[in-house]
């Protein structure tokens, strides 16, 4: 339905100033360092960057690349933007900074909004980059946008409802980078669901630990819509983590699995109060099923398991009541499908197959991409009718809850067959000396596929490799034995956190055998 020019559309942006305004005085953020943000100065902030960035240009359908952390400010510069009617694209310093430059080349960014710190980071991409593709550089704090405005002015939304609000970028642990557009109107419209289920007498308090480029962005703009407060922190520490849970009185925290494994293996957790806890959200990778069950005992029924991609928005969804629901694996579902989403199960030839048969899942969402940026080839192979091909393997049971079994293009084929790395993780996390790992296949000089495991030991545990091995073995067989076991004291992980997979391949040359 067109938009009556008579009465402009309301994009998110607008729906939080107007939340903001109901109550000024109120805290809305904390800040990492422990100042708080007012709902009022917030505003005020937002009005006043979105001044200065049209200022400088920047309007509707003009791109924003932003190379920030988790700051106030930087929430302050993508409001701004996307008040405007601009696009945001969130960077990440540990880009490499070609691959920065290529994104800022691609989308023609109008400014770049970076950190003080980050100041080091942006010259070097914008050195990488084509001298009539550099746009001008406003940093947090000083001469940016999003600094403290003298004497805010009150700027009127622009963005329409088929105006992109950012493009994320995927990409790090699967391969190159590509961008995925989103427009305001099916993001609007996922938060005002995720509001609606928060009690109207709750007034929400977010810990963002991990990055507000991805999942602790979009949970900061629903703790901002319900009238609550967002509490910061630079990055992921477990011991941070968990005396702000009490000392914040936290009711709402995201986490990737092997952040909410450290958590549960850190020796200040049994003294930590959890008791304001209401909502935790989890995702992005696969989850043990019984450091679940675990996590459901010290933090109650709280656990969300959300299942989605970049490309389709969420897609489904584990209720704190179904965590004792789990697929022939022994792994516990990804949930049914939320609300307007629809998933089948095809084989390699499109037919749709039946309840119980393992292929790659294909879904339909309300937030679906309508197309990779600048890439038509990329999105003809993923995208069909509206349709996404997930590259996920898995099943529909019965009763429609979907099980994950591992991503297509992650398979390692070994001799006897295909082996999926995330079924060799689940059974290796069952061992009480493992306390995370991520599986991944090598190629040798011959170019045959091998199977390696990174491990992370468990508190006080020094596994032997083979006795791993032979765990292994005996529960799925020798296909599935690794070639070789690495221990490591940590994994690492790409921007949005989760395992990163080249990166252990890059890193893990000797051969652990």
């Amino acid at each position: 339905m067109p938009e009556n020019p008579s009465h402009p559309y309301e994009s998110y942006v607008d729906a939080v100033l107007a939340v903001l305004a109901r109550a000024p005085g109120r805290a809305a953020i904390v800040s990492a360092e422990g100042r708080t943000v007012s709902a009022g100065e917030f505003a005020d902030r937002v009005h006043g960057a979105a001044a200065a960035l049209a200022a400088h240009g920047v309007g509707r359908a003009a791109t924003v690349c932003l190379l920030t952390g988790n700051r106030p400010e930087a929430l302050v510069a993508r409001y701004a933007a996307n008040l405007l009617g601009a696009r945001v694209v969130h960077l990440d310093r540990a880009t490499a900074a070609g691959t920065q430059a290529a994104i800022v080349e691609s989308t023609g960014a109008t400014a770049l909004i970076v950190d003080p710190e980050a100041r080091a980071a942006a010259e070097a991409l914008l050195a990488m980059a084509s001298a009539p593709a550099a746009p001008p550089v406003l940093t947090l704090g000083a001469e940016s946008p999003a600094g403290d405005p003298q004497e805010p002015s009150r700027v009127h939304g622009a963005a329409r409802s088929t105006d992109d609000w950012c493009i994320r970028f995927t990409g790090g642990s699967t391969g190159a980078p590509k961008g995925v557009p989103m427009a305001h109107g099916p993001y609007r419209s996922m938060l005002a669901r995720l509001v609606e289920r928060i009690p109207a007498d709750e007034r929400p308090r977010l810990l963002a630990c991990t990055s507000l480029a991805h999942m602790a962005g979009i949970l900061a703009d629903v703790t901002l819509l319900a009238a609550g407060t967002v509490v910061l922190r630079h990055s992921f520490d477990p011991q941070n983590v968990l005396a702000a849970l009490g000392r914040e009185r936290i009711s709402d925290l995201w986490l990737l699995p092997p952040l909410l494994y450290e958590l549960l293996d850190h020796p200040a957790l049994p003294g930590t109060d959890v008791s304001s806890l209401r909502r935790l959200f989890y995702g992005g990778t696969a989850a043990s099923a019984g450091r679940l069950r675990r996590a459901a005992e010290v933090f109650g029924p709280v656990l969300h398991g959300w299942y989605g991609q970049t490309e389709t928005g969420t897609v489904s969804e584990v209720l704190p009541h179904e965590h004792t629901v789990t697929g022939p694996d022994g792994r516990i579902t990804a949930g049914r499908p939320d609300p307007g989403v629809e998933i089948e199960i095809r084989d390699p030839a499109g037919t749709v197959l039946p309840a119980g048969s393992t292929g790659e899942v294909h879904v339909r969402t309300p937030m679906v991409m309508a197309g990779y940026w600048l890439r038509p080839d990329l999105t003809a192979r993923v995208l069909r009718d509206g349709w996404v091909g997930t590259g996920d393997v898995g099943l529909l049971d019965a009763d429609g809850y979907l099980h994950i079994v591992d991503r297509l293009k992650d398979a390692v084929v070994v001799v006897g067959g295909h082996v999926y790395p995330a079924e060799l993780e689940q059974v290796l996390l069952t061992h009480p000396a493992v306390a995370q790992c991520a599986a991944f296949g090598t190629r040798d000089a011959d170019e045959r596929e091998e199977l390696h495991v990174a491990v992370v030991p468990a508190p006080g545990h020094r596994p032997d490799r083979e006795m791993l091995r032979g765990f292994v073995t005996e529960r799925m067989g020798s296909m599935y034995a690794p070639a070789a076991v690495h221990l490591v004291r940590q994994l690492p992980r790409t921007a949005a956190g989760k395992p990163d997979r080249n990166a252990l391949r890059a890193a893990l040359v000797t051969d652990a055998r």
